[in-house]
């Protein structure tokens, strides 16, 4: 499917955001691991979670749709055999979180997905699985997984995340039900450390005891359970930076609804971002509201809001002057390489951009249209999608790539106005 995007003004509006990705994973694997009947309202539907979520049903998790919540029977740990190989499409997010789920099962899982999948390295994670004596076996370095399940020991692990903050937070999320426990010491990153905040924020609401120092030292004691109960996703601020992005290319005014500056998602800081590019930004009790002005280039580290560095590029085409992006140099490893795609599409459209090692480097001018490659990556759609309200001619190719993470994308981007 393409995707041509209209030109055109939005003088202000609101928008209505799907629940976090992030938590909506981790919220999943917590639940499934709970001591019973769990209410999860304001999940992500997408295809992302969708298949966390039939792989856990695959291990036996029952999991009901009400209307647009989910209701989720939490076994405790205890996980049904699967002998069938379980697809994870291109969610790196499930591959990670639920190899170490695996660990607690029983027989032999096999985790696999997508060619790009298959290229994204996960061997740091199944070393530190194999440090408390878990089985646990990668082809080169990267999926598929095979993972047998068993009594695990657990006990010490250096861990190494300069890939992903993700390893840290897969095996976190089962430390409570190995028979030790568990201690993490971080031995390099981590990386996008809001997501391992997120991590720990959503194992002690639901009753995990996490002590810890900073990002260098984990330690969970053993019998701890995840509570059962209700529990809310909140709005998800990877899918605000769209929407606070049009505004600052156009001049308008869109609200984020739902949101809150003292949320643990680091992307929520991409408001941040733009103000210090010329925006306006305010906050009150229904959402955070961006307002675009004149836009600057600025240098600005975004170690722990990578998912947003295509839509700050997308600006940055727009601003005067240059904008420098650093701490970037895992965007490699993505669904797509998220420092090649930018760069690539934005020279299409007339634009001097480059990247060396961990920087990204726009500089500012006057895009024209042209026709996006969106990578099968889902956010290289919904980041170009912006420039075409600015630039005629922007024709966004394989559109439907916004399945994995913002089924109705288009259907909200449309209400701009």
């Amino acid at each position: 499917m393409e995707k041509v995007i209209q030109h055109r003004d939005i003088n202000e509006c609101a928008v209505e955001l799907p629940g976090s990705k992030s938590y909506t994973h981790r919220l999943l694997i917590a639940t499934a691991l709970s001591d019973g009947l769990c209410h999860l309202k304001n999940p992500l539907k997408s295809e992302d979670t969708a298949y966390t979520k039939a792989a856990l049903s695959a291990m036996g998790i029952v999991i009901e749709e009400i209307e647009n919540d989910l209701i989720i029977y939490g076994k405790g740990g205890d996980f049904n055999p699967y002998d069938t190989p379980i697809y994870l499409g291109n969610s790196g997010t499930s591959m990670r979180l639920l190899t170490s789920v695996g660990v607690l099962g029983k027989g032999r899982y096999i985790f696999t997905g997508t060619q790009r999948l298959q290229q994204r390295p996960i061997i740091n994670l199944i070393e530190g699985l194999r440090q408390i004596e878990a089985e646990a076996i990668c082809v080169n370095n990267c999926p598929p997984i095979e993972v047998t399940g068993g009594t695990v020991k657990g006990g010490r692990m250096y861990l190494r995340c300069g890939v992903s903050s993700q390893f840290l937070s897969s095996v976190l999320l089962i430390a409570p039900y190995l028979i030790e426990g568990l201690e993490i010491y971080v031995v390099e990153g981590p990386v996008s450390k809001p997501y391992v905040d997120i991590t720990v924020e959503v194992m002690e609401k639901m009753g995990i005891h996490v002590e810890r120092d900073g990002y260098n030292y984990f330690k969970i004691l053993p019998g701890w359970k995840y509570r059962s109960g209700l529990y809310d996703v909140e709005p998800d601020a990877s899918q605000a930076s769209y929407f606070w992005a049009a505004a600052a290319i156009t001049g308008g005014t869109v609200k984020a609804t739902g949101l809150k500056k003292n949320s643990n998602q680091g992307d929520i800081k991409f408001a941040d971002v733009l103000q210090k590019m010329g925006c306006r930004v305010e906050e009150n009790h229904s959402g955070i509201e961006v307002t675009g002005g004149n836009l600057k280039g600025i240098t600005v580290d975004m170690a722990n809001m990578p998912d947003v560095v295509p839509t700050l590029a997308v600006v940055a085409a727009f601003a005067k002057g240059d904008t420098v992006v650093t701490g970037v140099s895992h965007l490699k490893e993505k669904e797509s390489n998220r420092l090649m795609a930018p760069v690539n599409e934005l020279r299409k459209m007339g634009i001097a951009a480059e990247f060396s090692g961990d920087t990204l480097k726009v500089t500012g001018g006057s895009p024209k249209g042209a026709d996006i490659k969106t990578y099968d990556d889902h956010r290289m759609a919904m980041s170009f999608a912006v420039a075409g309200l600015r630039t005629q001619g922007v024709n966004i190719l394989d559109a439907e790539c916004v399945n994995k993470s913002f089924p109705n994308f288009w259907e909200v981007f449309e209400k701009l106005c």
